[in-house]
């Protein structure tokens, strides 16, 4: 099939590339001319395992491209994805949906012929209607359907997820737009996939209430990880307790640092401005929120609690800032709460993240990116891991860091607890 993806961000430049991989012809669109140039030379403007070579295998196949033309892009395809970011409003809890809403005005301006226009992008309940009349304005109904086709990709698992999803969701009561879409997703069909069709409203609400959920699960276990230290309880011996039963699962239960990225923060706050629209409490999904806003002021708490309160000029080392490992994606990152705070204290900050220096911390003059790990970790006096990337998880502190009666505050529990009292090291963790 012929497919036009609108926006080479995250979702759009997996979604484009794995269906190209899948022997579809894909047309990549973005508005910015740089990003397009540098895609079209093998430059990824993201850091995503594995997409770098399906880059490459496929442009050189011809069966994917870039371009800024979007209106030939439109008269070449027959299904076009809309892939745009639907961040948070500032001073608000909803969705800016302006980059949509620009997408249908263009679309609606191309289209010659019929297409069926599938949102892949997070958007509210009604979202498919407003993009649906935005279009009608402009055309007649019968040259276009809208459908909503939620993504369900996790960053540093994107490709496998794409090729091996748990289910792809459809919303579209045409049974023949329907057929189409099956026949395009049958390869992943095939594998296990299972397919779910439902209205366009069904799978919009669908995302979001999936995204609420896991925030939910990733709160609750970092809110029980509070009690476990409390009551010298090991949380991951509840997680594994918790997880076996099949009702819950165990996945999602590893306490830690505030969730972040591009997701849960903005999805939990867009269903609950969505809910307050349509007069419903989710007084469940507020809670959640509310915790989540305050996990790093607690971890920076005990932070604080191990240091003696004493934090001027300690060096302090930070092993990962990303929000989460086999991504470079800082959004809503606990680093960007935590390392400001500390560098205000007059800390002195060294981080070292596989994929380099972050713009973010730049307008702090006692904030150093380091290109090894032993340079972030040397002299430090308290080292936190903060990103569980495996680069992590077999180090020998002691000969990475001569200082003695150095401290080490694991954040995501990736070592072994009984290694580091072996080596007599002062060593934290999160729910012990």
């Amino acid at each position: 099939m012929k497919l036009c993806i609108i926006g080479t961000g995250y979702v759009g430049l997996v979604t484009g590339v794995c269906f190209s991989d899948l022997g579809n012809e894909v047309i990549c669109v973005d508005k910015d001319n740089e990003k397009i140039e540098k895609l079209k030379n093998g430059i990824l403007p993201i850091y995503e395992p594995g997409l770098n070579e399906l880059v490459k295998k496929n442009f050189k196949a011809k069966r994917l491209s870039f371009t800024t033309n979007i209106s030939e892009a439109i008269k070449k395809s027959n299904i076009i994805f809309i892939c745009v970011g639907t961040p948070t409003k500032k001073n608000s809890y909803a969705a800016d949906l302006s980059q949509i809403f620009t997408v249908a005005k263009t679309i609606a301006k191309n289209i010659k012929s019929h297409k069926i226009i599938v949102n892949k992008s997070t958007v509210p309940v009604t979202t498919g209607d407003l993009v649906e009349n935005i279009i009608s304005k402009k055309i007649s109904k019968k040259l276009f359907s809208v459908v909503s086709n939620p993504e369900f990709l996790r960053e540093g698992e994107a490709i496998r997820d794409f090729i091996y999803p748990d289910r792809i969701v459809i919303g579209t009561t045409n049974k023949k737009i329907n057929n189409m879409l099956k026949s395009l997703y049958a390869p992943l069909i095939s594998k296990g996939a299972k397919y779910v069709n439902t209205s366009r409203r069904g799978a919009e609400l669908i995302k979001y209430a999936s995204n609420a959920f896991l925030a939910t699960k990733i709160s609750f276990i970092n809110e029980i990880a509070n009690l476990c230290e409390k009551t010298s309880v090991n949380v991951e011996d509840v997680s594994i307790g918790m997880g076996l039963d099949k009702r819950i699962g165990g996945r999602f239960l590893r306490a830690g640092p505030a969730y972040g990225g591009s997701c849960f923060p903005k999805d939990t706050r867009a269903i609950l401005d969505t809910a307050t629209k349509f007069k419903t409490n989710l007084s469940i999904v507020k809670s959640v929120i509310k915790s989540n806003d305050n996990r790093s002021k607690l971890l920076l708490n005990r932070i604080l609690k191990i240091l003696n309160n004493k934090i001027k000029n300690k060096k302090i080392c930070f092993l990962g800032v990303t929000f989460k490992a086999n991504t470079d994606d800082m959004r809503e990152s606990s680093s960007l709460t935590m390392i400001p705070y500390l560098a205000k204290k007059h800390a002195k900050i060294f981080y070292y993240d596989p994929t380099g220096y972050k713009k973010e911390f730049k307008k702090f003059k006692n904030v150093f990116n380091t290109l090894s790990i032993k340079d972030a970790c040397k002299d430090s006096d308290l080292i936190i891991i903060h990103t569980e990337w495996n680069d992590f998880k077999s180090l020998n502190f002691k000969n990475l860091n001569k200082k003695k009666n150095f401290i080490i505050y694991d954040m995501r529990n990736i070592l072994p607890n009984k290694k580091n009292k072996k080596d007599k090291v002062k060593y934290y963790r999160i729910g012990s």
